[in-house]
């Protein structure tokens, strides 16, 4: 499914993670994201633009778009489960 080449292409995950909160702009994005290279968050953030999951916003910032959140609500469950590994696997 396109949806799983998009989800498991670097960053893209990140990025919508990152996107549940605020209007970031391309650098505040980038800060969050753990600075991706520039050209890589841009061609990501091209990829879920036109997946409908992104959109710009005055003044240069990007939000989900409610295709985005209900994607994103699809992932919260991954999350949760990816936390509690994380513990059990790397305990303290």
């Amino acid at each position: 499914m396109a949806v799983f080449d998009l989800l498991g292409r670097r960053w893209a995950q990140r990025v919508i993670w990152e996107l549940r909160e605020g209007q970031p702009t391309f650098r505040a994005l980038r800060e969050r994201c753990g600075n991706p290279s520039p050209s890589v968050l841009n061609t990501r953030l091209t990829e879920l633009r036109e997946a409908g999951v992104v959109e710009t916003v005055e003044g240069g910032g990007y939000r989900l778009t409610e295709d985005g959140r209900r994607l994103l609500e699809a992932l919260l469950p991954l999350h949760a489960w990816a936390e509690r590994w994380a513990k059990r696997v790397s305990p303290g």
